[in-house]
């Protein structure tokens, strides 16, 4: 054995946890404890490369010690949800990445790796422990050292026996009599009440061990510490007992079961896409990222006919009533690929369509344009943006697989045809990248070898779609598919070809107005600082606020000082510079992504905008926007606030008028929980934040702040995502008892918003899923683990996604509804953009005070509950002016 590395899973999963911000997928999972844990290990297989790796977990709250000491770690608070979820993942990568991992009952991790360390260390040529936790120095020997991380998980100090007695003039084994002196409070260790490390360590200087110290209680300097040593002789046996690390725990691991195995980047791949870790996915060897279904295209090949000219034999192909399409394109980004054929398929033959046949063929036209002809697709978005880009006229698009599988699954974003075909028929078509080639164009794929691919393609789309239709009629999905999200699709699409419109020069002054604040921020850092520096240098910014102004360090990072937001949200209290550098960098932000961002995607011909809306892609049914993201522009400062100008009208004399729900997901929690206080809360129009800070502080309304309020509207949008004690301390700034106590109160003020929060998890754990008030599901398949942290995270999930998944549902069928009144009124207006609970529209001036009553008759009535919907509808010159 030439390295083993025995890691402290349980330190070092709580130091990735506090060392990073709190961070989640798009499902709602806490990552940044995974994230961290990941990158830790990484790191050290990089920097190490040991042959050997393994990684000990405690396996519960009571050990042996406990036996010995009733109140052995009694101190320690409650493990926070959002990190105890994180630990079945971090095992879930550790499988993946091939490292073997353990725990025992009635032990701790450290007694895991010392027993290791002490079995094999003749065996092995070194042996390095990584760890968090001071205990562990007593492990080290000739051929043991010992990385201890310090705030984050890269930041860490090595210590092999002379940096021990450099640091504290201690042999590691002495290390257990310090601790037996002076205790630890994070292990609720009593060691001799007012014997701190400075004197802990001269009594050992002198002494060498705790029985040496006690059997000389009469040569201690000073009359205070004789007494106190004299009275805790027993308790400092005891806790030396405590802190020594047991080095003979029966395990049943040989030097093989340590070995590092090859990784499954294929498993891995799947997790770091799922916990949408893009930086550790670009990290996997693109060598063992090459598909595994290279075989599948050489299956049996699929029967078609390549139609290279116009043939007036097959137009009666065309008056089939169902046809099964597949469009292919040059490039992935439907805006801007163009159209290289289309594969038809009506389940027994195939056509395969070039472009140009396809633009001359008056009959397959007229085909493509009659609504009454049915035509199965895989996106219909997609499809439909493509086809009319190139002049071609859509109708009939009548069933989608890829919206009808993510319904039947929303866990399964963007998921491909040939993964549908998986779950449903049983595998057999190869992927896109199989065929093209990893990073291939499509064009380069020409003849016969295209046509058969996308032959396969739409055989498989007619497969599916009696099956997937059967399916969503089963678990009464089926009304939400045609009602609503399919009739979306089409929606969507218009909005998207449509686009909106940005007054580039408007968005180049303001970059320039935002460099020039930019300037002004810096001068004043500069002035504040005393000195000029580097403010995008976090290694210069930390010597500026540590060093030189002496702020208080809260995180360090492998390179120095750690100057992350979360930090200097810590630190803005402080010192007046901290703001300054925050609004810094979200000047910086707000130029590099949105002024120089938006400009590169502007379409120059019409100076519009045309972003992507993902409707399959978020587990709650909520739409996204990419390419770019056109929902996330922030308005938290003016600034941003003030990005929204640039979106203006696209013909003169027309203006911007936008619709937001208000207090959506609250009014739905009112109406799904039936509580009474909440429901005449919002019928009698009560400022609901004003109300919940008089329920929980015990006040007038005149005697409500503006800290109460803000405090209120914490709890009232975080109770819905099952929040915690500790999420909602991290968000107020408050202790963990201050936030319970908060919770605590809320839930006996609506005391049915308790109840229901309840009922929907018991549904769950019945039913294996919860629903919206549209039936649109969400599958659960962890509410019945045994395993705690799992089962912790899917309640929440619960509690959440019928209120977030109500609000998608009710938006996106207020949208449907809007399109057709537009269109059936035969208005100009036009629906350019949903973002989050708002539409917005550019309206002609003729038809603002008509669009103005319509779109807040059709919003808030597009669903009837126990409390009215509200809508605030304003209009303006621009998209800024219209909030």
């Amino acid at each position: 054995m030439k390295k083993l590395i025995l890691v402290d899973g349980n330190s070092i999963a709580f130091r990735a946890f506090y060392a990073l911000p709190l961070l989640t997928n798009k499902s709602g999972q806490f990552t940044n404890a995974v994230y961290g844990f990941t990158m830790m290990l990484m790191k050290l297989m990089e920097e190490e490369k040991p042959s050997h790796l393994f990684v000990a977990f405690d396996a519960g709250k009571e050990t042996f010690r406990h036996k010995q000491y009733a109140e052995y770690k009694g101190t320690r608070q409650k493990t926070p949800s959002e990190l105890s979820e994180q630990l079945p993942v971090m095992r879930e990568v550790l499988d993946a990445m091939g490292i073997h991992h353990y725990e025992k009952k009635q032990y701790e991790a450290d007694d895991i790796i010392g027993t290791l360390a002490h079995s094999l260390k003749s065996e092995a040529e070194e042996v390095l422990i990584v760890t968090g936790d001071k205990d562990l120095l007593q492990l080290v020997d000739d051929n043991v050292t010992l990385l201890m991380t310090k705030k984050g998980v890269t930041d860490a100090t090595r210590y092999d026996r002379a940096k021990i007695e450099e640091q504290y003039g201690l042999t590691p084994d002495q290390i257990r009599d310090l601790k037996g002196l002076m205790g630890d409070s994070s292990d609720n260790i009593p060691g001799i009440p007012g014997v701190g490390e400075k004197t802990a360590l001269k009594l050992l200087h002198q002494f060498e061990s705790v029985e040496s110290v006690l059997d000389h209680i009469d040569q201690l300097p000073g009359k205070k510490l004789k007494e106190k040593v004299a009275a805790h002789q027993e308790q400092a046996r005891i806790s030396k007992e405590l802190a020594t690390i047991y080095c003979e725990v029966p395990l049943e691991l040989s030097a093989q079961d340590l070995r590092c195995d090859e990784p499954n980047h294929d498993q891995l791949r799947t997790l770091f896409k799922k916990l949408e870790f893009k930086k550790l996915l670009e990290r996997l060897d693109p060598e063992s990222s090459q598909p595994e279904e290279e075989s599948a295209v050489h299956l049996q090949e699929v029967s078609y006919q390549m139609v290279s000219e116009i043939d007036e034999n097959l137009a009666e192909w065309f008056l089939q009533e169902k046809l099964g399409c597949v469009v292919e394109l040059s490039d992935e980004h439907y805006h801007h690929g163009e159209v290289i054929g289309m594969a038809l398929s009506d389940g027994e033959k195939q056509l395969y369509l070039p472009c140009e046949v396809m633009k001359e063929w008056k009959a397959f036209r007229t085909w493509l344009a009659d609504g009454s002809k049915e035509k199965i697709v895989y996106d219909a978005k997609r499809t439909q943006v493509s086809l009319t880009r190139q002049g071609f006229r859509v109708n009939g698009l009548s069933f989608d697989i890829m919206l009808a599988a993510y319904l039947l699954n929303p866990s399964e974003s963007e998921i491909s045809l040939s993964e549908i075909m998986e779950q449903h028929l049983g595998g057999g078509l190869p992927t896109d990248e199989a065929v093209y080639g990893k990073g291939a164009k499509r064009q380069a794929l020409q003849g016969e070898a295209l046509g058969e691919h996308l032959a396969r393609k739409a055989v498989v789309v007619t497969q599916l779609e009696e099956l997937l239709r059967t399916k969503l009629k089963e678990v009464e999905l089926d009304k939400l598919y045609f009602d609503i999200e399919l009739p979306l699709t089409d929606v969507l699409a218009r909005m998207e070809q449509e686009g909106i419109r940005v007054d580039v020069e408007g968005l180049e002054a303001l970059g320039e107005e935002l460099r020039a604040r930019l300037n002004e921020l810096t001068d004043k850092i500069y002035d504040l600082a005393g000195t000029q520096f580097n403010i995008n240098s976090p290694k210069q910014m930390g010597e500026v606020l540590f060093d030189k102004l002496g702020l208080p360090v809260i995180k360090k990072t492998k390179t120095g000082y750690s100057t992350s937001a979360d930090v200097l949200e810590k630190l803005a209290p402080q010192h007046e510079i901290v703001e300054y550098i925050l609004h810094y960098r979200q000047v910086g932000k707000l130029i590099s992504t949105y002024i120089e961002g938006l400009l590169k995607v502007i379409e120059k011909e019409q100076s519009k905008i045309h972003t992507q809306f993902n409707q399959a892609i978020t587990a709650t049914g909520r739409l996204s926007s990419t390419n770019p993201n056109l929902q996330n522009i922030p308005i938290r400062l003016e600034e941003g606030r003030r990005l929204r100008r640039v979106f203006v009208p696209s013909k003169p004399g027309w203006s911007i008028l936008a619709a937001d729900y208000s207090q959506i997901e609250l009014r739905i929690l009112a109406n799904i929980s039936g509580d009474e206080t909440l429901i005449q809360s919002f019928i009698e129009e009560r400022d609901i934040h004003t109300q919940t800070a008089m329920d929980i502080f015990g006040v007038n309304e005149d005697d409500v702040t503006s800290l109460m309020r803000s405090h209120a509207k914490a709890v009232n949008f975080g109770i819905v995502y099952g929040i915690s004690d500790y999420g909602l301390s991290q968000n107020l700034d408050i202790s963990r008892k201050e936030a319970a106590a908060i919770i605590d109160k809320y839930f006996s003020s609506y005391p049915d918003v308790k109840k229901y929060l309840d009922d929907v998890i018991e549904k769950a754990k019945k039913e294996g899923y919860v629903t919206t008030i549209f039936q649109r599901r969400r599958y659960l398949p962890d509410i019945h683990s045994s395993n705690f942290n799992r089962r912790s995270f899917a309640e929440r999930t619960a509690m959440n996604t019928p209120i977030q998944g109500s609000n998608a549902d009710i938006i996106k069928k207020a949208m449907v509804e809007m399109d057709h009144e537009l269109r059936e009124r035969g208005l100009e207006s036009r629906m350019l953009l949903q973002v989050h609970d708002e539409l917005v529209f550019e309206v002609p001036q003729h038809e603002i005070d008509t669009l103005t009553q319509l779109v807040k008759e059709v919003m808030e009535g597009t669903v009837s509950l126990r409390v009215p919907l509200k809508v605030e509808v304003s209009s303006g010159s621009s998209w800024y002016e219209a909030k």
